[in-house]
């Protein structure tokens, strides 16, 4: 991803590091494993933040989370082919590795005025795909050969189903970054709440001495939009129309919260909502329309992401959602349709129902 970008890293002593900073920007696995070994020695627990690069506030906030709890922490930059599929949008993922190396050297410092944190950014692990696949670019294919980690039947559902090499791919790059990081520690969003899932159910099963720590979903303060890398591709007319998914699970979490336990009702609010606002889009001139489609609405259980018909008061359950916001239908003279044109974007989003008992308290 960023192997050949060093416009925003300086070399001292043979060393790169982000301008500025002690950040040591690390390249491949023996540099890494190199830096490692003294922290292991002496102790030290070391947090691992996997990011795809593109950084917003949400990856920023498990940064300062990690910062916290650990006394040294590594950010991942590395955009994993593996779990795009074919047709999806890996050739347009936005790379944006000075603007990240900037909010990287500005969030230490801020890590460092901040007398509450044990520790701060220690080092950028930005690899190439030949280091992270060393037996060859990663198939994309659903039958491709290769060494790959599937987590079933978690992995097969909801965006298991609409993409059936997302979570294999995001449980093999994981594997290799907890194999070549060793963090005490590693840092995930609640926004994609099926991950989650699929990470903490294979160090539970493979037995990995890691903990995994989700943080909060970042949102828009104006919306509430879930933020993602994924959103520089909508555009000024979709991005006021995509806080609609976010939307429509609030509505079924207020039939929850309302009393309503069975999965007709709760996300009957969900879709009702939904429909309201495409019928709303539709009826627009196709110059200011925006046209959506909905991919899924869920309602699962915490553990397994198996739909249920009813939600157990004692446990709780998950609201989820995807849509896809399809290109701008008729565009305006110089308007604003995002970055690389404003393809289709794809948008996930979740709340959790806490346990009755848990929402009494």
């Amino acid at each position: 991803m960023a192997s050949g970008c060093v416009s925003s890293a300086s070399r001292g002593n043979g060393l790169e590091k982000l301008p500025n900073s002690s950040i040591r920007v690390l390249r491949t696995v023996s540099a890494l494993r190199r830096w490692r070994r003294p922290h292991l020695l002496d102790q030290r627990s070391i947090a691992l933040v996997p990011t795809m690069g593109a950084l917003h506030e949400g990856h920023l906030s498990l940064i300062r989370a990690a910062a916290r709890e650990n006394h040294h922490v590594v950010v991942s930059l590395y955009v994993n082919p593996a779990q795009f599929g074919v047709r999806e949008d890996l050739a347009s993922y936005p790379v944006t590795w000075d603007a990240d190396a900037d909010a990287l050297v500005r969030l230490d410092r801020e890590l460092a005025d901040d007398g509450c944190n044990l520790g701060r950014i220690s080092a950028v692990f930005a690899p190439s795909t030949a280091e992270m696949y060393p037996g060859g670019f990663p198939g994309q294919e659903v039958d491709s050969k290769g060494s790959f980690v599937t987590i079933t039947p978690v992995g097969e559902v909801l965006e298991g189903r609409s993409r059936p090499t997302f979570f294999r791919g995001v449980a093999t790059v994981c594997m290799k970054l907890f194999n070549i990081v060793q963090p005490e520690r590693v840092y995930f969003g609640q926004k994609d709440v099926q991950q989650t899932v699929v990470i903490k159910r294979m160090v539970r099963d493979f037995m990995l001495p890691i903990e995994v720590v989700i943080g909060p979903t970042a949102r828009a303060p104006e919306d509430g939009l879930a933020l993602s890398s994924r959103n520089v591709y909508l555009g000024q007319r979709r991005r006021a129309v995509a806080p609609v998914l976010y939307n429509a699970l609030r509505a079924a979490e207020a039939a929850y919260e309302g009393g309503a336990r069975d999965r007709v009702t709760v996300l009957g609010a969900a879709e009702s909502l939904v429909e309201r606002t495409l019928a709303e889009q539709m009826a627009l001139a196709p110059e200011k329309r925006v046209r959506f489609e909905v991919d899924y609405l869920s309602l699962a259980d915490p553990d397994t992401m198996e739909e249920i018909d009813i939600v157990d008061s004692a446990r709780g359950g998950i609201l989820s959602g995807a849509v896809k916001m399809l290109p701008v239908e008729a565009p305006g003279e110089g308007e604003d349709l995002g970055h690389s044109g404003g393809p289709p974007v794809r948008l996930i989003d979740n709340i959790i129902l806490p346990p009755a008992e848990e929402k009494s308290n």
